[in-house]
């Protein structure tokens, strides 16, 4: 989506299930899941830094679907849900891979927003691992990856980043705590990072992690709000 406004003329795609992102604002910042000065801080970085321009026009596509670009390069759309709904990786003719934002970083899986998914995180990167190519393509920072060697040693260290974020979001629970210690305490960004939604990312991973501590029996809730390892 960044850039888009400057791309007016261009078709646009997005998937099925994140297309109402490409059709309006309030489409996109509801995939975020932000509220009140948040959202509305939010907003205005979006269409000031970003280029955003609501593209009624977009048409949606799902897993499998090809795209003819002519002179016999043809894109696959690879649903790859988890970071959003509806993220998706890209085939591309002549041994490319487009990983879109399984961006490979020392940062790890981003999953902070309303419409991502952490199980279906783990199952897309997993599903991805397997993929044969030559060349495997970020939509940023570590831009091109040569070479499934290395692709897959990437692939496995970005992935180890959720267990870590799991084992010390644990061993925060030797005293009972709350969703809000746990944004305050800052398990995704350092404390020095003051993005207008940092809270709201810690926020739902925090969620997403005690959800599973609980399905695991890692964890209880103590009180109303308090979770305690288990």
């Amino acid at each position: 989506m960044p850039g888009n406004g400057l791309f007016t003329d261009a078709r646009l795609g997005i998937h099925d299930d994140d297309l109402h992102a490409a059709h309006s604002l309030d489409g996109l910042l509801d995939i975020y899941g932000l509220e009140g000065t948040v959202r509305s801080d939010f907003a205005t970085t979006i269409l000031t830094e970003f280029n955003y321009a609501a593209r009624p026009d977009a048409e949606g596509f799902s897993d499998g679907d090809v795209f003819d670009l002519g002179g016999g390069v043809e894109v696959e759309a690879v649903h790859l849900p988890g970071h959003t709904r509806g993220h998706s990786g890209f085939r591309i003719s002549d041994g490319v891979f487009f990983l879109s934002d399984i961006d490979l970083t020392g940062f790890g899986p981003y999953y902070g927003d309303a419409w991502s998914d952490l199980e279906q995180f783990e199952s897309s990167l997993l599903q991805v691992r397997e993929e044969e190519a030559d060349h495997y393509v970020t939509f940023h920072h570590k831009g091109v990856i040569s070479g499934r060697d290395t692709f897959v040693e990437m692939c496995d260290a970005f992935t180890a980043v959720i267990a870590r974020r799991h084992d010390a979001m644990l061993e925060f629970l030797a005293e009972p705590r709350t969703i809000e210690d746990f944004v305050a305490h800052r398990f995704i960004y350092r404390p020095h990072v003051d993005h207008v939604f940092a809270d709201s990312v810690e926020r739902r991973s925090a969620e997403l992690h005690v959800d599973r501590m609980i399905a695991r029996g890692e964890a209880t809730e103590v009180d109303a709000g308090r979770w305690q390892r288990a």
